[in-house]
């Protein structure tokens, strides 16, 4: 059994490849049950934290099994807020194949995801972008649609600005890149708005989106976590990853199936086209899924070969 470290992950998967594999994941005959979501009390921080189980297989191939934790106080301690263990196993004779660091294969697969969503929904033509969010998915969401669209000019907006300084040190090679004090200043003149927060208000007000834009939301995985505002989902049309969103999401709360256009599995499978004017205004609302964890780790193993 190999123990695949962070390192070793960030080494093995470049977003074109990760993006192409993930595609190919949502046309095939991979099994995600929906995940176990268990919030349980954390009474030294007086907030919930949350466990996620997410298995999938592919039959007599190999089967997976991510274990998280998300603890969203974990900001004031200097500690990432999501943590988590991935265990491959062979499916034909059961064995454990590798055991992967899994907050590492949950940013690299969650920024790809949101990526392929992109790369059917944002403008072809799109070359700017605002970051929601300066946690560690937000350099690799950056980095993941400059992979799929020609993003020259990057904002960033957290409550630390710290936290910015760092991003921007990463990326100020690859982009022209700064730090912003409020979201209003620059959201109207943007391509691209990518959301990863644990905000439990409204980031993102439909009030200031302009006609071509497309919306990323990240962040929500809780009914009571929002990260955009009602005027937002009335203003664009709405693109989910899996049907989870519908049940998970506070962004979602007051949207019905019917709202939804479509999902990954359809844009992948070119049951639908994805946007189809650039006056359109699309937005793409992941909780994550199984199948991305399965594709990603499978990815890292082949690799390893």
């Amino acid at each position: 059994m190999e123990i695949i470290s962070k390192e070793k992950i960030e080494e093995l998967l470049d977003y074109p490849s990760l993006i192409s594999a993930l595609k190919e994941g949502f046309k095939s005959d991979i099994i995600a049950p929906i995940r176990h979501h268990h919030d349980f009390k954390n009474s030294k921080e007086c907030v919930d934290s949350t466990l996620l189980l997410m298995p999938a297989w592919q039959e007599s191939e190999v089967l997976g099994v991510k274990l998280v934790t998300v603890s969203p106080n974990n900001t004031k301690y200097d500690l990432p807020a999501i943590n988590g263990l991935y265990i491959l196993f062979d499916a034909h004779k059961g064995g454990v194949e590798a055991t992967l660091d899994g907050k590492a294969l949950t940013t690299k697969r969650t920024a790809a995801a949101s990526a392929l969503a992109s790369s059917y929904l944002s403008r072809k033509d799109a070359t700017s972008m605002l970051m929601i969010g300066t946690g560690d998915l937000s350099s690799e969401l950056i980095l993941a649609h400059a992979s799929v669209r020609d993003i020259k000019k990057v904002y960033i907006w957290g409550r630390s600005l710290n936290k910015s300084s760092k991003i921007i040190d990463k990326l100020k090679d690859r982009f022209d890149i700064e730090a912003v004090a409020k979201i209003e200043d620059v959201i109207s003149k943007v391509d691209i708005i990518s959301c990863a927060t644990l905000s439990n208000e409204p980031l993102v007000f439909g009030k200031f989106l302009k006609e071509g834009q497309h919306v990323d939301l990240v962040g929500s995985y809780k009914p009571n976590m929002r990260e955009a505002d009602d005027e937002t989902m009335k203003k664009a049309d709405i693109y989910i990853d899996t049907n989870m969103a519908l049940k998970e999401s506070g962004d979602l709360k007051n949207v019905s199936e019917k709202d939804v256009v479509s999902d990954l599995y359809n844009l992948c499978k070119e049951q639908h086209c994805g946007r189809r004017s650039d006056k359109q205004i699309t937005l793409f609302k992941s909780v994550g899924h199984a199948l991305e964890d399965l594709v990603a780790a499978k990815l890292v193993k082949e690799r390893l070969v």
